[in-house]
């Protein structure tokens, strides 16, 4: 099973601040990253900010490169895409970005448990409930969310060793097909599961 997103206990500040903080932190600085690296410089320092909070959440360089190795092949195709239309400067910060971003929502899944994340956004969304809101209901959704995302990266590294099992070359059509499948096999047993739960 892959180590993306999976919760490490540990005691470092990241692991102690509140859920909350962690949350909206986290969607501050992928917003500030977003609109403020515009160069390759820019870049440069995110990384090493990226760096400093991995050290300080206890998280080494070995799991690091776990929270990004399944992404490599969707990096590569965005960076052939961007060079394509753009340039090379162009499809560099777009990867960075984004692997940024998904190393950062690591660290916030690395130290935090989803039993704390999900009652923190209930809680959250517990003013919504007078106007009718299903809250209950959206907590269960980003349950699943958070679920899949390492699910999907799983899913992605097992059709990847299949394709190096079989000798295949890497392709849209290789990696692709597969993964759109399993996917949909996924959400069909979230949706079986969900109906047996009479949350249809």
């Amino acid at each position: 099973m892959s180590a993306l997103g999976v919760y490490r206990p540990g005691n470092t500040v990241l692991h102690r601040l509140p859920p909350g903080v962690k949350l909206i932190g986290l969607g501050v600085v992928i917003l500030v990253i977003s609109l403020a690296v515009r160069s390759l410089t820019a870049l440069g320092i995110a990384v090493v900010g990226v760096a400093a909070v991995y050290a300080l959440a206890g998280i080494g360089p070995v799991t690091a490169w776990r929270q990004l190795r399944p992404m490599r092949w969707v990096l590569l195709l965005i960076f052939v895409f961007q060079v394509v239309f753009t340039d090379w400067h162009r499809a560099l910060i777009v990867c960075g970005v984004l692997a940024l971003s998904v190393a950062l929502a690591a660290v916030v899944t690395l130290t935090t448990r989803t039993t704390d994340m999900l009652d923190t956004i209930t809680r959250a969304l517990g003013p919504l409930r007078r106007f009718g809101f299903p809250t209950d209901l959206i907590a269960i959704a980003l349950a699943l969310a958070i679920r899949t995302i390492p699910l999907m990266v799983e899913i992605v590294r097992q059709v990847d060793e299949a394709r190096q099992a079989r000798g295949l070359r890497p392709g849209p059509r290789i990696l692709v097909a597969p993964v759109v499948l399993a996917a949909l096999r996924t959400a069909d047993g979230f949706a079986d599961t969900l109906t047996a739960r009479g949350l249809d």
